[in-house]
Formats: C-alpha cells, sequence, structure tokens
C-alpha cells in the first residue's frame, strides 16, 4: 500500500541543498492501483484516495518540494473503494465499497470507528454526505439509501433506476437528492420526505455524473458520450440544453465557480467548460494516455486533484479559472483551431499523444482542440 512522489525539479546534480521548491501545485503522487475515489479535507491540507484494491490513503499535500507525505493508510475494505468523502468537521471519513461495506474511519488515527458490513445487497457505486448525521449511498442496482449514522438500518430505501448510480448532489436546502444514472435518467428524491419525485426523460448514454450550476439554477449532468446535458431546476423532465464536447466521454465533473465546471474524461484531458454561454475554456491537464477516474477541489477552491488509470494523484492550480469570464458572443471557429492551455503542466497535443515522456517545468502553450458544441445557449 506505499505511495511514492514525483517531482519535476531540473536542478543540476550536485546542487548545493537549500530551501524547499515552491510549486504552483504539490508534485504527483503514485499509487499502486489506480484510485475510484478522492476527496479534500474541509478545513486542513489533507487529501483521501480509495483505489481499486479496496486500499484507502490519506495525503497531507504541500506546495514546497518533498513535503507531501502520507499520514496513513487503511486496508479494511474486502473490494476496490469506490467512493469516500470527509464528514463536515473533518473528524471522520466515509468510504463506500463493490464489497457492499460502508465504513466511518477516524481520520487522526486512521483507524474503523464504524463498520456497516452489508448496507447494500450489491456493490455500492457513490457517496454523498448530506449532514453531520446522514449520508446517502447508489448501488450497482439502481438502489439509493439514506443512513442516519447513529442508527444500523436505513432510514430511506428506494430503488427507481435500473442502472447503477454513478453520482449524487445536494440543493442547498438539502431536500433534493438528485442522481445520475446508468440508464441515462437523473433522479429526484426528496429525502425530507423519504420519497421519490422523479425520473427525467433518458438521455443518450450513461449519465455519469451531476452538480448544480449558477446558483443552483441549473444542474449539469456528464455522460459517457461526451455530452453535458443541463436541466433547469424545478424542470427534471427534460433538458433544457446539451452541450457535446470534442471527448470520448464526460465521467466527471466538478465545478470551479457558479458558470465554471472542469470536467475529467477517457482521452485522459480534463478540460475547463463554460456554462451558458457553453465554451471548452481551455485544458486543465491531462493523464498520459490514460482516463481520467475522479476529480476533487480543494477547501480553498486553489486545487484540483485528479486521479487516473496511470496510478497517478496529480494537483493543477486553479487560480487562473476563478478569474476566467466568457463572451457571450461566439466567436466563429477555425478548423483545427488551438485550446488555451490554462496550467503549466498541461500540455501540447505532440507531447499528450506521445504520453511517454516526464512532465516537464516549461511547457507549450496550448493544445489541439476542435470542440464543437450542440448548444441552444439558453437562459
Amino acid at each position: 500500500m506505499a505511495a511514492s512522489y514525483e517531482t519535476d525539479t531540473d536542478t543540476e546534480a550536485g546542487t548545493e541543498a537549500s530551501e524547499p521548491r515552491e510549486r504552483d501545485a504539490p508534485e504527483d503522487i503514485v499509487l499502486e492501483a489506480p484510485a475510484n475515489g478522492l476527496a479534500f479535507h474541509p478545513a486542513r491540507n489533507l487529501l483521501a484516495a480509495g483505489d481499486v484494491d479496496g486500499d484507502v490513503f490519506v495525503f497531507e499535500y504541500s506546495c514546497r518540494e518533498g513535503e507531501t507525505k502520507e499520514l496513513w493508510s487503511s486496508g479494511h475494505h474486502l473490494k476496490a473503494c469506490r467512493d469516500l468523502a470527509f464528514s463536515e468537521d473533518g473528524q471522520k471519513l466515509i468510504t463506500v465499497s463493490k464489497d457492499k461495506a460502508i465504513h466511518i474511519l477516524d481520520v487522526e488515527r486512521g483507524r474503523l470507528d464504524k463498520r456497516i458490513s452489508k448496507a447494500h445487497s450489491v456493490a455500492i457505486n457513490s457517496l454523498l454526505l448530506v449532514d453531520e448525521h446522514l449520508l446517502a449511498t447508489g448501488d450497482d442496482n439502481g438502489g439509493i439509501r439514506l443512513w442516519d449514522q447513529r442508527k444500523e438500518s436505513p432510514i430511506m430505501d428506494l430503488r427507481h433506476h435500473e442502472e447503477y448510480i454513478a453520482d449524487m448532489a445536494l440543493d442547498p436546502a438539502k431536500k433534493l437528492l438528485l442522481t445520475a444514472s446508468g440508464d441515462g435518467c437523473l433522479g429526484v428524491f426528496n429525502i425530507k420526505r423519504h420519497r421519490f419525485e422523479l425520473l427525467s426523460e433518458a438521455q443518450n448514454g450513461d449519465l455519469t455524473s451531476v452538480t448544480l450550476m449558477k446558483r443552483g439554477k441549473k444542474v449539469a449532468c456528464g455522460s459517457s458520450e461526451g455530452t453535458i446535458y443541463l436541466f433547469n431546476w424545478n424542470g427534471f423532465g427534460a433538458t433544457s440544453d446539451r452541450f457535446a464536447l470534442k471527448a470520448e466521454s464526460v465521467d466527471c465533473i466538478v465545478p470551479i465557480t457558479d458558470n465554471l465546471l472542469c470536467t475529467g474524461s477517457t482521452d485522459g484531458i480534463i478540460r475547463a467548460v463554460n456554462i451558458l454561454p457553453n465554451r471548452v475554456v481551455g485544458s486543465v491537464g491531462q493523464h498520459a494516455g490514460e482516463p481520467v477516474e475522479q476529480l476533487a477541489l480543494s477547501h480553498c477552491g486553489q486545487l484540483l486533484a485528479s486521479s487516473g488509470h496511470d496510478h497517478r494523484l496529480k494537483f493543477w492550480n486553479m487560480t487562473q479559472l476563478h478569474s476566467v469570464v466568457v463572451d457571450d458572443y461566439r466567436k466563429r471557429k477555425k478548423k483545427g483551431g488551438q485550446l488555451q492551455a490554462l496550467s503549466s503542466k498541461a500540455w501540447g497535443m505532440d507531447d499528450f499523444f506521445a504520453g511517454l515522456k516526464e512532465e516537464e517545468a516549461t511547457v507549450p502553450a496550448s493544445v489541439d482542440n476542435d470542440e464543437e458544441e450542440e448548444s441552444e445557449d439558453s437562459d
């Protein structure tokens, strides 16, 4: 369960040791297996990762060279850890697994405090914390369960999806639970009243991810077909807009601002995408030739973490994205136009598809792009 760390220093051999170099993002962490789940601590510089072997790691990260370190690891899950999240106070880490179990771990000691060994009848795929006591879980058969951590049995148990629950989101009032499913539908569940509300029309491909945008007025869903579907709040039956990226898929999404989100895809590229007007702003970074499995945003909002099939946890500096403003005016696209690189570690396309060399401190300024979109840019 060991992890290693990779730097991109280009100091000459024999250079006298000095103060650790300050980076714009922590160095990569290399695991022995790909990580399915990623979560940042709500207040401290801690990142948790759960991998396909069932191991859970907590790292303390730093932008100072050589100071990122593993605090502890846990091998209590029997199968892949699919998702995890820190509690609101940061004292607990909750994990779910293909082994059907929910684990609650003490963050300081890495000790297993509680195990619900048969939380679902099939593998659990997703997790969402509602508040300090409540959490929701979704399984491979489309089942949704709501748990009070003070009790042993679920307080809500519903199944209205026909396929796996890929992701879940919650409205600010913590009343409605939104679910993205492999059946192509967005689900709406009232967790205050413990009841099912509705399913949307089925979209093309699996819905892989879901998040709220535009101060909660819009819901964005990623799909296995590379399209972002948009729903109006309280208009969940049918999409209000759609945005097709030139990407193999949109496997995970994380909101950066009210208008901007980042997507991870099977092609390995992490894209920054503005919502309404719908634009691909640029490339944040990449996992060389390997699918991006998960994305997470730090508590300070300045760092994005990504996990990929290359066994790496990578960090990306988000400072530039917070100042991005996208004009409503749509410029005519040039054939084979360029997509702006939004971090110092975003490669040019030749480097990306070569995919065999290490990241360098100095990189090309842009990556190739002709991101066509199908979009009405509605309000």
